[in-house]
């Protein structure tokens, strides 16, 4: 028992420990409740909300369903391949790697040379000096906005969307009544059609005409300064008419079928597209990894392991994760869930919420998560050890247990002093 002092009538009363206890903890929910209004905070509490809400949805019993699966040398063959299949690649622009001829457009100009077999023809005079299989230079036609252009003696020629050799021969046939066994040459003297744009995250945007021996993506990428990004994250859109197509600059590096050749007219768009993988869980508390205040992490090239990940943001927090149950959420396609021997009757969509779990305990977890490639927005879950949730309850009840000791000493000290 606790001895406490009347003040009123200078007697001694009586206190319990319970009557005590009860008094603090009636003290504690008014000082709560006081706390409630006057202590700063960023907004509404999550009781205020709620109770101001015209309308509320509450949450449905259902729930996303998922597929569990472990990673096996099977899953991690499947998996990886869906991985690869994603990446960005030129598909219907691929072609057999040889330049089209150059085909003449509004604004190019002409240079059309006449060749006769002899003189006294319709372009070469019988005057002395003169020598068989002598040529006259046409003045230069540039191709009007029609498309045409007008050759002495040939009239007006549709030429856009010709090569030069085929006007040539246009205008040969042309003059076969009148010229003595004519030869036209026809040439591109100056190229003001058939541009490529070179746009976007590039050092040098820039807008020039294609080369009569072609030009391919990487070589419009140079004339533009390189792109500013690293190649894994540089994405290169090519729009050509009314189609689009992309491809991740290192596929073009790698693969030179994907280093396609350019069309007269095509739009190289450069932009900046990292990847990126988030780390949830028992991990690092953010800020402890290089001053990254976060839980997102960039990759650092094309291609990034599970492992690499998992180092990347500092590794699993020894005191409280388990490396048993580590976690990787995406969205994997029905087919390559199907080829692990999946089940996917009951999954409608192409694409099927899918968690990858991995144990790390093992020797061959280390093997398997060095040979799993993460994907853009992949989430890592490293489940906390169960040893954890205990030495928290513990901690609580030492903390609650030296609370009520403190006022137990506090109590006999009190009652001391009062005898």
């Amino acid at each position: 028992m606790v001895l406490g002092r009347n003040g009123a009538q200078g007697r001694l009363s009586v206190f319990y420990p319970s009557v005590l206890a009860r008094s603090l903890a009636a003290a504690c929910l008014v000082a709560a409740g006081t706390a409630c209004t006057v202590t700063p905070r960023d907004g509404p509490i999550a009781s205020a909300v709620r109770s101001s809400a015209d309308v509320t949805i509450e949450p449905t019993p259902e729930s996303v369903s998922y597929a569990l699966v472990s990673l096996s040398p099977t899953a991690l063959s499947a998996t990886n391949r869906s991985t690869s299949a994603a990446t960005p690649a030129f598909t219907r622009f691929v072609s057999g790697g040889r330049a089209s001829q150059a085909r003449i457009a509004p604004g190019d100009v002409l240079a059309i040379t006449v060749f006769e077999a002899s003189t006294g023809g319709l372009f070469l005079p019988n005057e002395s000096g003169s020598r068989n299989g002598n040529f006259v230079q046409v003045p230069n036609q540039q191709v009007d906005g029609g498309g045409t252009i007008n050759a002495p003696y040939a009239g007006t020629i549709r030429v856009v969307g010709m090569t030069p050799d085929e006007v040539g021969r246009e205008i040969a046939q042309r003059l076969a009544k009148r010229a003595i066994e004519p030869q036209v040459v026809v040439t591109i003297a100056e190229r003001r059609g058939n541009d490529i744009s070179v746009l976007g995250d590039v050092n040098l945007p820039t807008r020039f005409s294609l080369d009569p021996g072609g030009m391919r993506v990487l070589g419009a990428v140079a004339r533009a300064g390189g792109p500013r990004s690293p190649a894994y994250e540089t994405l290169i859109t090519v729009q050509r008419g009314a189609r689009t197509e992309q491809a991740l600059m290192t596929s073009l590096v790698k693969n030179p079928a994907q280093n396609i050749q350019l069309a007269a007219g095509d739009v190289v768009y450069i932009s900046r597209e990292p990847k990126i993988f988030l780390t949830l869980g028992a991990t690092l508390p953010p800020g402890s990894v290089g001053g990254i205040n976060n839980r997102r992490f960039p990759f650092d090239n094309d291609n990034m392991t599970l492992a690499e990940a998992i180092a990347k943001s500092g590794g699993l927090d020894d005191a409280r994760a388990d490396p048993s149950a580590v976690f990787i959420y995406r969205m994997e396609a029905r087919r390559t869930l199907s080829e692990m021997g999946v089940d996917v009757s009951k999954y409608a969509s192409e694409l099927v919420p899918t968690i990858y779990t991995v144990d790390l305990n093992r020797a061959d977890g280390m093997f398997l998560s060095n040979a799993f490639f993460m994907r853009n927005r992949d989430i890592i879950y490293v489940s906390t050890a169960p040893s954890t949730e205990i030495n928290k309850f513990l901690g609580l009840t030492r903390n609650t247990t030296g609370l009520f000791y403190d006022l137990s000493l506090g109590a006999g000290s009190i009652a001391a002093a009062a005898r």
